[in-house]
């Protein structure tokens, strides 16, 4: 937990500035019709060529929170102050046809929780906002969610080594959210405290991906892989005054994550 009071700098009061978030739904549309496109053009080319096993993978690394997800930026709504952390799941490949298959990925990140730092700024920012003599930001609770996405992929095989080219749908589940409590004053009026509530909720997220697999023998893969997510984002609740447009108030955070990771496969 971080408690961090703020003095009274006399800052700037500035205008929210909500950056446009990115739909990759479109994408996915394309890059869906990109990979059975490959497979039509590539499927009696391959009749004589090794076939993909479907599999199974274990994989870890690291998710890089990018776009709003990853800003500090006080004044704009949709700000998530997530940061870079682990990333581990399953992976798989069921192949329906040749080298089409269908992908399935379960996946868990934690994307860790406010630093003193942006506690700090925050409660500055607040002080500033509100022109209030004191206020106080505390912060609990990590950026934990898990994610459940399905969609087509086609392989390449060359010798030991498969290029994996994927296009996913599916859900982003938060787990846990951090909470944000900001008193003014010192009051010890619970109406005048602002609170942002952990968050729950479920999104919609798409994602596209690629990876690298070199095999070791024929049951056994090692690979690289990139995953690109994006979600429109999940529900953000508050309680506390009303709003009255001063402020930082959120009510959605936009996730946008490149993972990438290490994985080890069984094919069978």
């Amino acid at each position: 937990m971080h408690l961090y009071p703020g003095k009274n700098t006399n800052a700037k009061k500035a205008k929210n500035n909500n950056h446009p978030h990115y739909n990759m739904k479109k994408n996915f549309t394309i890059l869906s019709a990109i990979l059975i496109t490959l497979f039509s053009l590539n499927a009696k080319a391959q009749d004589d060529k090794p076939q993909a096993k479907s599999y199974m993978s274990f994989f870890g690394g690291i998710s890089h929170p990018l776009s709003t997800y990853g800003s500090t930026n006080y004044f704009d709504n949709n700000a998530g102050f997530a940061k870079n952390g682990p990333a581990f799941g399953f992976d798989f490949g069921i192949y329906l046809y040749k080298n089409l298959a269908l992908g399935i990925t379960f996946s868990y990140q934690d994307q860790g929780e406010l630093s003193s730092t942006d506690a700090l700024s925050l409660s500055n920012n607040y002080l500033a906002s509100f022109d209030k003599d004191e206020a106080n930001v505390t912060t609990n609770g990590r950026f934990q969610t898990v994610n459940f996405m399905i969609g087509p992929q086609y392989s390449f095989l060359y010798k030991k080594f498969t290029l994996d080219l994927r296009a996913s749908a599916g859900f982003i589940k938060s787990i846990s959210t951090p909470t944000l409590g900001v008193i003014f004053d010192n009051s010890a009026n619970s109406d005048t405290y602002l609170n942002q509530l952990n968050s729950t909720a479920t999104a919609i997220g798409y994602s596209g991906s690629l990876g690298l697999r070199y095999s070791l023998s024929d049951s056994w893969d090692v690979g690289i892989k990139f995953n690109y997510i994006n979600s429109d984002g999940i529900k953000i609740e508050n309680s506390g005054p009303t709003y009255t447009g001063v402020g930082r108030y959120q009510t959605k955070m936009p996730i946008t994550e490149l993972q990438s990771t290490l994985g080890i496969t069984l094919k069978f």
